[in-house]
């Protein structure tokens, strides 16, 4: 299911997704060993900016009254407040200078998953060339697989970073049926840094 690394070539792009201070540890939802992406996402970003190719960060941007929150009748703690410091990238995260961010979440009334509900993510991709995503980040079960769904019905080749991504697996084992739900639609996922072309 896993190939090696894959070369880099134009139109490639690098999606990493809610890489933020709350879904680690010590934060307002963490992801069980999210830290751990840190080292590896700041493999891919160097060798995606040494190769010329767009990196983009998504993140919750939540208002306080965000529907997915509990206290407003959602299923999820407070977090990713906008402008708090939970919402902050995680500091190690290398994001080069000219990496993109897209903030999503950011109506009270409607949840968003994936990097592209309610954002230019699309329209960036397009005007940039992209044909193929590869996509690393928080979490594989929930943001990373409304992410990369999301690609490919937009008619993206998707590669998943495997070493990448880690899940909540709220329910045990859910991150990895998220994993073959996107092969089964099309994602290739992939485990090592990828080289150039």
């Amino acid at each position: 299911m896993i190939s090696a690394a894959i070369a880099l070539r134009a139109g490639d792009v690098l999606i990493i997704v809610d890489v933020q201070r709350d879904f680690l540890p010590g934060g307002a939802l963490p992801v069980t060993m999210g830290q751990t992406v840190i080292p590896v996402l700041n493999r891919y970003i160097q060798e995606f900016d040494a190769c010329g190719l767009k990196v983009i960060a998504s993140r919750d941007w939540h208002p306080p009254e965000h529907c997915s929150f509990t206290r407003n009748g959602g299923v999820w703690p407070v977090h990713c407040v906008a402008g708090t410091h939970g919402a902050g990238f995680a500091p190690d995260l290398a994001l080069p200078p000219m990496a993109e961010i897209v903030c999503k979440g950011t109506l009270a009334a409607a949840e968003a998953y994936s990097a592209f509900t309610g954002t230019d993510l699309v329209q960036r991709l397009r005007d940039c060339g992209c044909r193929r995503v590869f996509i690393g980040g928080l979490a594989t079960d929930y943001c990373v697989r409304a992410t990369a769904l999301d690609a490919l019905s937009e008619g993206f080749k998707v590669v998943i970073l495997k070493d990448a991504v880690r899940s909540v697996d709220g329910v045990p084992g859910e991150g990895e049926r998220a994993l073959a739900q996107l092969v089964a639609g099309g994602a290739q996922l992939i485990s090592g840094v990828p080289g150039h072309q």
